[in-house]
């Protein structure tokens, strides 16, 4: 499976959403803990921004995990994820670290979901779920994606 080729049938984009899905909830699991973790006096516009990823994930989470329902395969738990996120990550502390992770992960799932519609887009496949609707989904997490590379950046760049 390549993001660089067409995506070619029902399966493939299953599991490239399943990806996605993966990634949301790292993304998720990553910045809650950031959240918990981090010193009490936090910087109230980190905290926000953290909490606004959390929560925004989750959204993203749940509207790819509908168009995977929709066709019939199965996701993986986050309980299962942030476990592995919770085991192998322990969130760093200092402001800047925290920024950085966040640009990051904002960074990746966008290049992710811009990479995909280039895939869907050029691929002649007839999907079983309406490509209009799919399409839609995945433009909207992407241009909410680069709001959140812009909200990370400009908070980077106050803090100059």
């Amino acid at each position: 499976m390549s993001l660089t080729q067409p995506v070619g049938s029902d399966h493939q984009l299953a599991r490239l959403l399943q990806i996605g899905i993966v990634l949301e909830e790292v993304v998720e699991a990553r910045a809650a803990k950031h959240a918990e973790e981090t010193d009490a006096s936090l910087d109230p516009a980190l905290r926000d921004l953290l909490d606004h990823a959390a929560s925004e994930s989750a959204d993203h989470r749940s509207r790819l995990e509908q168009l995977v329902d929709d066709l019939e395969a199965e996701t993986v738990p986050f309980e299962e994820i942030q476990m592995l996120v919770e085991a192998q990550y322990e969130a760093d502390e200092d402001f800047d670290g925290v920024l950085y992770d966040q640009l990051c992960n904002e960074e990746t799932a966008y290049k992710f979901y811009d990479d995909l519609i280039a895939s869907i887009e050029a691929s002649d496949t007839a999907f079983s779920v309406d490509r209009e609707r799919l399409l839609d989904v995945l433009r909207t997490i992407r241009e909410e994606e680069a709001d959140g590379v812009e909200e990370v950046t400009d908070l980077m760049e106050e803090r100059q």
